[in-house]
C-alpha cells in the first residue's frame, strides 16, 4: 500500500520564503498585477478566434480534401493552444482575480475535449504536490507497460523500444482523453493517493459536457458537411493526434528530461526535501528565451516558474523566471533547463532510452551473470 507523503526537510524551506518574498517585491515595486495584462487578452483573443474561425470554416466553407484535411490539423494544434494559453491559467485562478472570468475561461476547456473539474484534481492538486513520484503523481502513468518514465517501475522487453514509438502513443492522448481518460479519473476512488469524493452536480456536467463536444466535433459535422464517414474519420482523427501530439511533448519535456529526479518516499512516506525544493529537482524548463515559444507554449515552457507560482500568470514567468533562477544558484540548488526545444526534445529521446533500452540491457545482463557465475563455480569444483 502507497503512504501519504510528506516533505519533511524544513532546513531547505528558506529558499521558497526567501524566492517568494523577491518576486512579490518584484510585483509590488513595478506595480504590476499577477493575473493578466494587455498582452495576455490578445493572446486570449487570438488564440479563441483562430480555434472559432478554424471549426467554422471546417463545418461551413467548401474546400478540398486537403485543404480540409490541413486545417484538421490546424485546428489540433489551436486546440492545443487554447488549452495552454487560456484554460490552464484559469484553471489555477491566475487569469484573472475575477472568479467569474477564471470560470469562463475555465469553461472552455470542455469545448477542446477535456473536463476543468477532472483536470484539476489529477493537475492542481495531485502533479503539483507529488510531482514525478511513481504512485502518486498520475502524470507519468501515461501508458502503464509500454512506457516507463520512473526507475522505481520494472522494465519489460517491448519498453526497450519505447524511444521509438512514445511519441506515436503521444498522439493518442487526446483521443484517449476525450472518450476514457476524464470517465476513468473520475470514477477512480483515488486519484494518486487523493481520495475523490466528488458533488453530485460534478456527475451531471461530465456527460453533458462531454455530449456537447461530441455533438459539435462528431454530430455536427456529419449532419452538415458534404463528407462520407471515412472522409470525417479520417479528419476527425487528424485533429485528435495534431492536439495529442503537441500536448504529450510540451508536457512530457517539462518533467522526463535529463537532469530531473523521480524520487520515491522511505517506507513511512517522507520525501527528504522541502516542497519547493523537490519541484526545482522534478521540473525543466525548455526555450525559456524562445519569444515564439513563450507566444504558444502559455508558459508552459517555463514549468520551473510555473509550480513554484500556480497563481502568476504565465505572462510573467520570463521576469521572475530570471529571480527564480538567480535565488536557486544562490541556495546551490539544481535550475534545470534546455536551451532551445530541439535540445529538450533530445534530451528527452536519450531518457526514453535510457529509461527503456538501457535499463532492460543491464537487467538482462545482471540477471545473465546471477545464472552464469554459479554454474561455472560448480562446474569447477
Amino acid at each position: 500500500m502507497t503512504k501519504k507523503v510528506k516533505f519533511i526537510n524544513i532546513n531547505q524551506s528558506k529558499f521558497y520564503s526567501t524566492v517568494r518574498k523577491r518576486v512579490d517585491t518584484h510585483f509590488r515595486e513595478n506595480n504590476i498585477s499577477i493575473h493578466a495584462n494587455g498582452a495576455m487578452w490578445f493572446k486570449a483573443v487570438f488564440f479563441l478566434t483562430g480555434l472559432a474561425s478554424l471549426y467554422l470554416l471546417i463545418l461551413l466553407g467548401s474546400f478540398s480534401l486537403p485543404v480540409l484535411l490541413l486545417l484538421s490539423v490546424l485546428l489540433g494544434v489551436f486546440g492545443a493552444f487554447v488549452g495552454f494559453n487560456i484554460c490552464h491559467d484559469a484553471i489555477h485562478k491566475a487569469f484573472s482575480e475575477n472568479a467569474k472570468v477564471n470560470q469562463l475561461f475555465s469553461f472552455v476547456f470542455n469545448l477542446i475535449g477535456a473536463s476543468p473539474y477532472v483536470w484539476n484534481i489529477c493537475h492542481n492538486i495531485v502533479h503539483h504536490t507529488y510531482t514525478n513520484i511513481a504512485g502518486h503523481d498520475e502524470d507519468i502513468d501515461v501508458a502503464p507497460g509500454l512506457i516507463r518514465f520512473s526507475d522505481t517501475e520494472t522494465v519489460n522487453k517491448l519498453q526497450s523500444y519505447q524511444h521509438f514509438y512514445a511519441f506515436v502513443l503521444y498522439s493518442f492522448s487526446m483521443l484517449s482523453w476525450v472518450f476514457r481518460k476524464d470517465y476513468k479519473k473520475f470514477f477512480q476512488h483515488k486519484i494518486g493517493e487523493h481520495k475523490t469524493v466528488h458533488p453530485k452536480i460534478e456527475y451531471f456536467r461530465l456527460f453533458f459536457y462531454k455530449a456537447i463536444y461530441y455533438f459539435l466535433f462528431i454530430g455536427l459535422p456529419l449532419w452538415v458537411m458534404p463528407v462520407t464517414w471515412g472522409q470525417f474519420l479520417i479528419g476527425f482523427l487528424v485533429m485528435q493526434f495534431s492536439q495529442g501530439l503537441v500536448l504529450g511533448l510540451v508536457f512530457q519535456l517539462a518533467h522526463v528530461v535529463e537532469g530531473t529526479d523521480f524520487p520515491a518516499p522511505d517506507p513511512v512516506g517522507n520525501i527528504e526535501e522541502a516542497w519547493a525544493v523537490h519541484q526545482l529537482r522534478t521540473t525543466a524548463n525548455f526555450a525559456g528565451g524562445s519569444k515564439l515559444a513563450a507566444f504558444l507554449c502559455g508558459g508552459l515552457n517555463r514549468q520551473i516558474e510555473h509550480h513554484l507560482f500556480p497563481k502568476i500568470c504565465h505572462i510573467h514567468y520570463p521576469a521572475i523566471g530570471a529571480i527564480v533562477r538567480k535565488t536557486a544558484i544562490e541556495f546551490n540548488l539544481p535550475y534545470i533547463e534546455s536551451i532551445t526545444f530541439t535540445d529538450a526534445l533530445q534530451s528527452h529521446y536519450r531518457m526514453l532510452r535510457k529509461l527503456g533500452k538501457e535499463t532492460y540491457k543491464l537487467n538482462k545482463n545482471i540477471n545473465r551473470e546471477i545464472y552464469v557465475i554459479p554454474a561455472v563455480i560448480e562446474a569447477v569444483l
